[in-house]
């Protein structure tokens, strides 16, 4: 069992939702990414994703694309954010971690190579914005025959087609982008994404999760009332560049804790109705 199945497993059975934050690799500097990711989970992360920089992120708003400019002065690459995953698993065997990021890198290395490159450095899920699942099947069954899942992305405009599509070569989770654009903007509509998600969650047989717009704990209680995860990454960014840097760490930790004291919160609510 995949560490990310294991993880929602576990979820459900308490009647918890996971919380999944996103940063960058490598953003504000590649010192601090280890850090950073060891801060996400001791202010409450289940899963983490980590952003693989990249020149031209399509789909991400202006705060994950300072993230990447960042990142990448420092010449943080691919086999560098292996690294880092290697270096975190070293010291947690427990939470899982998906790379997020664009087609580039992975086809400049191999997709052999990086399926084999990101097993043995512990990763767990892999989530390529640009690879659409009707049009990936290969690089699918090679993350999923080297133990890694592959994610994909559902919209408001996906149709029941793509949904199957997904259900086809995806596995772990299935991230939902909840606004029509791209990440940070944009309010959210939370009646549609309840109106959505029962229907995907059936057609998709897997665990969803929702990002884009969530800021803050009262939008993610109202994401996790329907969604089986919660996705945040603009609003950490924006944590990170507006705190000292010696402060950074403290800040996303303390930040994260109270979207999982929101999200925990919604439990012990429900349970206290049965």
């Amino acid at each position: 069992m995949s560490r990310i199945k294991n993880t929602f497993d576990k979820l459900a059975g308490r009647g918890r939702k996971a919380l999944i934050p996103f940063i960058t690799a490598g953003d504000p500097d590649p010192a601090l990414t280890l850090p950073l990711m060891r801060a996400l989970v001791a202010g409450g992360a289940d899963i983490i994703e980590l952003g693989v920089p990249f020149s031209d992120p399509m789909a991400d708003g202006p705060t994950i694309q300072r993230a990447s400019e960042r990142a990448l002065r420092h010449g943080v690459s691919l086999r560098q954010v292996l690294a880092i995953v290697r270096e975190f698993r070293a010291g947690d065997v427990d939470t899982p971690v998906v790379l997020m990021g664009y087609a580039n890198p992975i086809e400049a290395m191999g997709a052999g190579a990086f399926a084999a490159e990101a097993r043995q450095a512990g990763v767990d899920g892999v989530l390529v914005v640009d690879y659409p699942p009707e049009e990936c099947a290969d690089f699918a069954a090679t993350l999923s025959s080297a133990g890694i899942d592959p994610i994909f992305l559902l919209a408001p405009t996906s149709t029941e087609q793509r949904f199957g599509q997904v259900a086809a070569v995806g596995r772990g989770y299935i991230y939902y982008v909840s606004l029509k654009g791209v990440t940070g903007a944009g309010h959210l509509d939370f009646e549609e994404v309840a109106r959505r998600i029962p229907a995907i969650r059936q057609k998709v047989g897997m665990p969803v999760g929702v990002g884009f717009g969530i800021r803050d704990a009262e939008s993610a209680r109202r994401i996790a009332k329907v969604a089986d995860a919660v996705v945040i990454g603009s609003r950490i960014i924006e944590e990170i560049e507006r705190s000292p840097r010696d402060q950074a760490t403290a800040n996303v930790r303390d930040f994260l804790s109270g979207i999982r004291g929101a999200l925990d919160e919604l439990a012990v609510a429900r349970e206290a109705i049965k």
